[in-house]
């Protein structure tokens, strides 16, 4: 801890959730980044749609790394946030330089989200455990949108939901349902 807190925690849960919100602030700005590069080089199909969603996601990971860094910064931490900083503390892979198209840039996505938000929820359990209420809101707010935009994602990789989950059942593609 780098600065005074009168937040009434004792002093190594304290320390221990701002390591931990530093970890997703690295995340968050790294996620933040990945996303905007899959903005600046989609191509094909649905172009403009997916570039504009992207462009909504990396909001959502900036506004996310803002109220990580703040919540550190109240319990007395030091926030984490440089470029640098942020490369050397992510948890997230490197982004796949080779995605080009549409789905590639969504599975790439779809990944750094999924796991982005398991931390969010190892975070979340930590927090109970630590009987800090005020990081364990945070957290699930914030997880709540990271699963709406991951669907939001994944939403996009599906053609036929329906058709795939018939296939998915047994089914033979073209075949129909019961009572159709």
């Amino acid at each position: 801890m780098n600065f005074p807190s009168h937040v009434n925690l004792p002093a190594d849960a304290r320390e221990e959730l701002i390591d931990s919100l530093n970890i997703l602030l690295a995340d968050s700005i790294d996620l933040h980044w990945q996303i905007k590069q899959a903005h600046w080089n989609i191509r094909g199909k649905h172009f403009y749609s997916r570039h504009e969603l992207f462009d909504e996601l990396a909001k959502h990971a900036r506004k996310q790394a803002d109220a990580f860094a703040e919540r550190a910064g109240t319990l007395g931490g030091y926030a984490e946030g440089t470029i640098r900083l942020a490369a050397k503390n992510s948890e997230l892979p490197e982004y796949d330089l080779q995605a080009v198209d549409g789905d590639a840039h969504l599975r790439a996505l779809v990944d750094r989200f999924a796991r982005y938000g398991a931390s969010i929820r190892n975070g979340i359990h930590r927090s109970e455990e630590l009987n800090d209420p005020v990081t364990v809101d945070l957290l699930t707010q914030s997880l709540g949108e990271v699963e709406l935009d991951l669907w939001f994602l994944e939403s996009h990789l599906h053609g036929d939901v329906r058709a795939n989950a018939r296939r998915g059942a047994g089914e033979e593609a073209g075949s129909r349902p019961p009572n159709a």
